[in-house]
């Protein structure tokens, strides 16, 4: 939602800019200005669009507005095919001087990363509700009803089982679990990392916010070297065709949005960069969480503390006298208590995909 507000954002500055600035041609620009910012959602959510087509797309279709409006303005309108050479000529003829090469670097730089931290999120939460539903094979299910319930059979309401004893069918119950752990930590160290990256000048937020302002210095290029420009376009496509002229107007509606915007918006503490910051800071805590989830479980829990009188699976006992094995699918071939086949396949499909958005 708040990258969804800040293109919002971004698109209504630059509007606001046509509307304020140039007037006679804001209905026409505005249109644009839409179509670009779609282009931008549509890429930062994942759609395969290039962001140096959207942005070459973006300057090729404002040329003929700008020549009709600004360049070489006339009692009426520039024809629907003379619009179309312009269009088309625009790359040759660079009214806008470096602007548009400035802006496809920008743009190149700031929404790839967001667009790949968008989509780590969701493989996140994708990671989380995998484990969060894993079905437990018969062997644990056994192990667990024999570790909580067996001793009630003998009356023994109270006995918690022994810690090691607990740490060998838990680490059993979740040795696929266990796998995902240093993966997960890598996916956390790569979020970090990139997150770090998308600050500063090529930060989403200062690129996005600073397009209209670009935009502006493309439009001062183009009526300061106005007389040139109509030279070459006299060239290229001849003499401007016109026909009957458009009511002008500014059709964009300022004041739409404006309550979400301003809550997003320059307030520091809800800059998107703050908000990152705070999120990774709160992730970090739980970088370990798949690795040590069997000795949280036992420790904070289910298993009774060390050197008081526990239950090891057939009798309470002072200590328990079986091997302990560690976590994870190799170590369980040791395991006394739970038998371990293999690592589900639900679980090798996460881990491939937390190795490839590392990779990414």
């Amino acid at each position: 939602e708040t990258f969804e507000m800040l293109v919002r954002l971004a698109e209504n500055y630059t509007s606001t800019l046509f509307c304020n600035a140039y007037r006679n041609m804001a209905a026409e620009a505005t249109v644009h200005v839409q179509e670009f910012f779609t282009d931008v959602g549509l890429f930062l959510f994942g759609t395969d669009i290039s962001t140096e087509e959207s942005v070459n797309r973006f300057f090729d279709t404002l040329f003929p507005v700008v020549y009709n409006h600004v360049i070489n303005p006339g009692p009426t309108d520039i024809s629907l095919e003379y619009a179309e050479c312009l269009r088309v000529a625009r790359r040759d003829i660079r009214p806008f001087g470096n602007v548009p090469k400035k802006a496809i670097g920008q743009m190149g730089r700031s929404l790839l990363p967001s667009r790949t931290f968008l989509q780590a999120l969701n493989l996140g939460i994708e990671v989380i509700n995998t484990t969060d539903h894993l079905h437990f094979s018969k062997d644990c299910s056994r192990a667990l009803l024999r570790m909580q319930y067996c001793p009630h059979c003998q009356g023994l309401t109270l006995s918690k089982p022994c810690m090691g004893y607990c740490l060998n069918i838990i680490r059993g119950c979740l040795a696929d679990i266990a796998e995902v752990d240093l993966h997960w930590r890598g996916y956390i160290q790569s979020l970090e990392e990139l997150s770090r990256a998308m600050s500063g000048a090529y930060g989403i937020e200062h690129v996005l916010l600073n397009f209209h302002s670009l935009v502006n210095d493309a439009l001062v290029q183009a009526r300061i070297n106005g007389p040139e420009l109509s030279e070459q376009v006299n060239k290229i496509c001849g003499s401007p065709v016109r026909k009957t002229k458009q009511s002008p107007g500014c059709s964009f509606d300022q004041n739409k949005d404006n309550q979400g915007l301003k809550m997003f918006s320059r307030d520091s503490e809800e800059t998107l960069t703050n908000r990152r910051k705070e999120f990774i800071s709160h992730l970090r805590l739980y970088r370990a969480f798949y690795g040590s989830l069997a000795d949280q479980l036992c420790g904070n829990e289910l298993a009774a503390a060390d050197g008081l009188p526990c239950w090891n699976g057939e009798d309470v006992v002072r200590s328990y006298t079986h091997r302990v094995v560690g976590s994870g699918i190799k170590a369980q071939s040791a395991n006394p208590e739970v038998k371990v086949k293999g690592t589900d396949p639900v679980i090798s499909q996460i881990i491939d995909k937390l190795k490839h958005v590392i990779q990414v």
